[in-house]
């Protein structure tokens, strides 16, 4: 028998101390044979887990052939769904933090649809200057070990329990999100003589908190204000300068309703808050008001715009164009920043519609690579022209939802028009 740390004992006498036959496996033997030939299985992946080289047991195990599996599969591929929750739950993370891990028990997938146990250790090879490059990794047949089903039924246990508090944490930071979302937003919009007003507020995703914001409110008796916008940013800081910016819009607007005023008082806001804080803040506004007149049923509106895409006007008689507002400067970005003001008559049956850039940056197509634009947005004003706000801002709705996932950003929508008239009251 031969013990460790001992050399083994030789055959025969004199120079021909091994016999032939072995002699000459052992000189043919290499270190490429060693690895296909394993007793255990060896592969090695890509850090994002594409199998780059893989040995012939391992192979054998899976009952794949080597060009089914390298380049064209990850390690993750290669696992049951079980194994596969549980390298994503406990596995990989453990092994980023770590960089390496060993004992796990995991199960393969095999080509013909059945399992195998294996115990898996896994090591991250890192290059010269300390980056990751590889993660190579060992699989022991486990087919035979009692100790591997009770490891991996605790796995599945963990991972499942894992997976139901993750959902859980998810739906509760769902919850909230939107609770805060809807409270940066009016309850409703309140009722502009002479003028119908719609808006929607459209989430792109329902894990992100979102920094549109819209408003619509009165400022004396003949006069209402209104302001649609965008913060830069996502989340609770872009909140906060939403909050801000919204209460800053409505405030200054009581002391001094003109739009070009408006904006200025929110830049120097904004800019005297976030400068020098190390986080810069600003944002993009369309701020004005509309005096409705009784008499002749037509709306005056004088807007400003501070860097924020232009509004348009949907007439009556079925034509659309934007309103343009030039010169309009991001909003807290410069102290200095410049605004021009700009207004339009509104008759009845004209529409003015605001809206964010989320709508005009959707990607569309079937690659997602192109934009939807302003000049499909303005073809579709044109279609809806004469519409009423209502129905504009549902058919834009229907729009916006139909974008899928090639809608990124949120999107808030502001349409304030003037009824049409009544084509049985101008009979009677």
């Amino acid at each position: 028998m031969c013990r460790i740390g001992q050399q083994p004992e030789p055959h025969g006498t004199g120079d021909d101390q091994w016999p032939g036959a072995a002699f000459a496996a052992l000189l043919e033997d290499s270190a490429e044979e060693l690895y296909e030939s394993a007793p255990c299985g060896y592969l090695s992946t890509l850090m994002d887990g594409t199998v780059a080289k893989i040995n012939a047991t391992l192979l054998g195990w899976l009952g794949r052939k080597r060009d089914e599996v390298v380049g064209r599969m990850r390690f993750t591929d290669l696992l049951t769904v079980g194994g596969r929750l549980y390298h994503e739950t406990h596995f990989a993370p453990l092994l980023r933090m770590q960089g390496e891990i060993g004992g796990i028990a995991l199960e393969i997938r095999q080509a013909d649809g059945g399992r195998m146990p294996v115990l898996v250790s896994s090591v991250v090879k890192h290059g010269s200057t300390g980056e990751p490059l590889l993660i190579r990794t060992t699989l022991f047949d486990a087919r035979d070990r009692r100790a591997y089903e009770q490891e991996l039924l605790r796995g599945r246990r963990a991972a499942e329990e894992a997976r139901r508090q993750a959902e859980a944490d998810r739906a509760r930071l769902q919850e909230a999100l939107a609770v805060l979302q809807q409270a940066l937003l009016p309850d409703a919009l309140p009722p502009v003589p002479g003028m119908e007003t719609a808006a929607h507020y459209h989430t792109a995703s329902p894990d992100r908190l979102g920094g549109d914001f819209y408003d619509v409110f009165p400022i004396d008796g003949k006069r209402f204000g209104f302001f649609l916008g965008d913060v830069c940013g996502k989340g609770p800081q872009a909140a906060a300068v939403t909050s801000l910016t919204r209460y800053t819009l409505r405030a200054a607007a009581l002391h001094d309703p003109g739009p070009v005023s408006v904006l200025t008082t929110l830049n120097k806001v904004l800019h005297e808050r976030y400068t020098g804080s190390g986080d810069p803040r600003y944002c993009t506004a369309i701020f004005g008001t509309v005096e409705p007149d009784p008499v002749t049923g037509r709306v005056a509106v004088h807007l400003a715009s501070g860097g924020h895409p232009p509004a348009l006007v949907l007439r009556g008689d079925g034509t659309a164009a934007f309103v343009p507002t030039p010169g309009g400067f991001l909003v807290g970005a410069l102290p200095d920043a410049r605004f021009t003001a700009a207004g339009i008559v509104l008759c009845p049956g004209d529409t003015l519609l605001l809206y964010t850039d989320g709508l005009t940056e959707a990607r569309t197509g079937e690659s997602r690579d192109s934009l939807y634009g302003d000049d499909a947005l303005l073809a579709f004003a044109t279609a809806h022209a004469g519409s009423g706000p209502h129905a504009l801002v549902q058919a834009l709705t229907r729009l916006l939802t139909g974008f899928g996932d090639g809608l990124d950003d949120d999107t808030a929508l502001l349409a304030l028009g003037v009824p049409a008239p009544d084509p049985a009251t101008n009979r009677t």
